[in-house]
């Protein structure tokens, strides 16, 4: 098979980390890696032996030759990046959260539409080992209906140190986590009917929300709350960064708990089992349920660009729907209101 080859934009936090995801598939290859900062660029390429860098992202598609774009650069970046892949007809793999606005996120889904070319979202916390295992109990029925629901990524660890940009956005953790969580209940339980959301500020040196919870109701019914903090507090459980969830259904439940516990309660009483993540060695360990899910999801990703897939999970088009629901969480927290869908 021919190498797929890729740009990569950004050099940041998590560049590292997606490139070596992308790297574990076969048959791709990075072919150039741009950053505004060009030292950073240059340390990312040497790091990974990757033959260019640049700090233009236009000059960069002016003299390399790729197959798609991928955007893992900052927020406030993703839309003139997307932009100018459309205009390049490049198919495109952007970063989570996709868009600062909600008219932004459908300029960019457009403008790709318009273009031809697949828009991609790199959207990997639904494909956390856990979680897909979580997903598969509710397939197959054991727990009949679902009528309620809580997803929790609650942690007193201290994000800031090692991503210090977050304290200095207006528009935090619903932004941040929020897009993560709340694609993973469109993942589990379908699209929402309604959301009510609060907000809190527990941390003083930042300037957004550090504390959010969130109340959907989906539109089969079920009550899905979703709560997310990173309060620096001192937690009976601390298990960052894994994902805490409890469903109940009229035939039973089920527990996502920490330590990768699956727990499936029914008349025949609870039985237990770990669903641990698989390891890979450039993973930090203090990441390894997430940054193990950037495989799967750049798998799906790769098979769509390809064309081996008919359709990849996450596509511009259903991240509009995750968008949609944190921007509502912010109307909603601002309002004091229940927005409707």
């Amino acid at each position: 098979m021919p190498s797929t080859r890729f740009a990569l934009f950004g050099a940041g936090f998590w560049a590292g980390y997606q490139l070596a995801g992308w790297l574990e598939l076969p048959a791709v290859s990075c072919a150039a890696v741009c950053d505004l900062t060009k030292s950073k660029a240059d340390q990312l390429a040497r790091r990974f032996g990757i033959p260019a860098a640049y700090n233009d992202p236009e000059r960069l598609l002016d003299e390399t030759p790729v197959d798609f774009v991928d955007i893992c650069a900052a927020l406030e970046s993703h839309a003139d990046l997307v932009l100018l892949s459309a205009r390049r007809r490049l198919p495109v793999v952007c970063q989570k959260p996709m868009a600062r606005s909600w008219a932004e996120a459908e300029r960019m889904v457009q403008a790709c539409r318009e273009a031809g070319v697949l828009f991609l979202v790199n959207e990997n916390w639904r494909w956390q080992t856990p979680i897909r295992a979580l997903k598969k109990v509710l397939e197959e029925g054991a727990i009949g209906e679902v009528f309620r629901a809580r997803i929790s990524m609650v942690s007193g660890f201290p994000v800031f140190v090692n991503q210090p940009f977050l304290r200095e956005l207006d528009q935090f953790i619903l932004m941040d986590m929020g897009s993560h969580v709340l694609d993973t209940a469109r993942f589990l339980f379908g699209e929402a009917a309604s959301l009510y959301c609060q907000t809190q500020q527990v941390h003083s040196d930042i300037r957004g929300e550090d504390v959010a919870t969130v109340l959907l109701r989906m539109q089969g019914g079920a009550s899905v709350l979703v709560e997310m903090g990173y309060a620096e507090n001192h937690l009976e459980r601390e298990c960052f960064p894994q994902t805490v969830i409890f469903v109940e259904g009229t035939k039973g439940s089920v527990e996502l708990a920490p330590e990768y516990w699956l727990r499936v309660t029914t008349a025949s009483g609870t039985h237990a089992r770990r669903v641990p993540p698989p390891r890979y060695a450039w993973a930090d360990p203090a990441y390894e349920v997430v940054h193990s899910s950037i495989v799967p999801c750049q798998a799906n990703l790769l098979a769509a660009l390809r064309g081996e897939a008919q359709e990849a999970e996450t596509t511009g088009e259903d991240n509009l729907r995750t968008m949609r629901l944190v921007f509502a969480a912010y109307e909603s927290a601002s309002a004091g209101e229940v927005i409707r869908f």
